[in-house]
């Protein structure tokens, strides 16, 4: 490249290094890590032994989905399961509501938990109640607003449960809407799952989805529950999952029928203030799941920023056209990557048409994400609703 290595434009080249290494470490999360998602093959289901398993579920509030939503989790396809639903100090009619469904249904179990006003509580002391509450070993967890995709959803998730398995991470869609808000909560969700379930098939645990996600009762109680970040609002899923996960105890079920769907935001300011909470958590991780989780939007950064950088530069300074071809052709390998993978991992995970927005979608985030960051840093944010 004559331009490039001409002394004069040193800095050109320089950056044009940085550019590529962009683009190798991008290429390294896309096929060493994200790959394990798209290219998934299910191995034949192992029958194994049917655990007892208590799905746990806290509710605040969700009179107008537990009907709608509890029937599909009391009528699924496995032997020997209890539903414990931790009403959480509801103010509507949700306690009549599980007082009906006690009534017809002998496997479901309610736990109430009155509003102390002199302390107040979050969504982890009731999860907490609920665990304490549950009679069974295994554990499986969703929330008051989450509906499984299939009567098969208990049965896929218990079925990686082995003698060795004590974590099960599963996936937990948004429900579809119209509208660009709707598409972009959606690739977030699909791009934030893709990562952790990626990681977690190569052996680098860090996180789970409270909204579809297993693991055994002694493993809670072994780590003192959520002891060492009761203090933080969120966490009572992935930060639980970031100090209790390795390689060998923790294992990711893909099948379309143990997904999950969940009620979707409706506003901006409702996704923002959820987006808010879920991210003071991240300080708490470990500091080499924060080393790798942070390397990969720093290098999706910086392969825009001198992208256009030095796609400016060649223009204002007249580089020969084959540096700018060179130039061309990396920007659009690594796109072309990009959709692969992504396309794959979205047929995968039933978000096919996500892939038209996926890369708008990913210079938002780039972003939006540092702007929430800075906006926690400054604004307190108010008591949790649900996670």
């Amino acid at each position: 490249m004559s331009a490039y290595l001409n002394p004069d434009a040193s800095i050109q080249f320089v950056l044009f290094c940085l550019f590529c290494l962009t683009i190798v470490i991008l290429l390294w999360y896309y096929l060493y890590y994200f790959a394990r998602v798209s290219f998934y093959k299910e191995k034949k289901p192992d029958a194994g032994t049917r655990y007892p398993v208590s799905v746990v579920i806290c509710a605040k509030n969700e009179d107008h989905n537990l009907p709608e939503y509890l029937p599909l989790i009391l009528s699924q396809d496995y032997p020997d399961y209890e539903v414990v639903v931790v009403d959480d100090c509801s103010s509507d009619n949700t306690p009549d509501v599980l007082r009906e469904f006690e009534k017809k249904h002998k496997h479901l179990k309610v736990i109430t938990v009155k509003e102390d006003k002199k302390h107040h509580h979050g969504k982890k002391f009731a999860v907490m109640v609920g665990i304490k509450g549950a009679k069974n070993e295994h554990l499986l967890f969703t929330d008051g607003d989450c509906v499984p995709t299939d009567n098969q959803w208990i049965k896929k998730m218990m079925r990686q449960f082995s003698a060795n398995t004590e974590i099960v991470l599963g996936y937990s869609q948004y429900e579809k809407k119209p509208g660009f808000l709707n598409k972009l909560i959606r690739f977030d969700t699909f791009h934030i799952a893709m990562q952790y379930l990626s990681f977690a098939k190569a052996g680098s645990p860090y996180m789970g989805v409270g909204r579809n996600l297993a693991y055994k009762k002694s493993l809670f109680f072994k780590h003192k529950g959520f002891a060492t970040h009761y203090h933080i609002e969120s966490g009572d899923d992935d930060l639980f999952i970031n100090q209790a996960a390795t390689r060998t105890n923790t294992k990711v079920e893909l099948n379309p029928e143990s997904f999950t769907v969940s009620r979707v935001k409706n506003t901006w300011r409702g996704w923002v203030e959820q987006k808010r909470r879920h991210l003071t958590t991240w300080t708490e991780y470990k500091l080499s799941d924060k080393i790798l989780l942070g390397i990969y939007p720093f290098a999706q950064i910086f392969f825009w920023i001198l992208f256009f950088g030095l796609l400016l530069m060649s223009y204002l300074k007249g580089f020969p056209r084959p540096d700018i071809y060179i130039l061309l052709s990396l920007f659009a390998f690594r796109i072309l990557v990009h959709l692969v993978v992504f396309k794959f991992a979205m047929d995968k995970l039933k978000e096919k048409d996500l892939l038209l927005i996926s890369l708008a979608a990913e210079l938002y985030l780039l972003v939006f994400y540092p702007a929430l960051t800075i906006s926690n840093r400054l604004f307190r944010r108010q008591k949790w609703k649900r996670i």
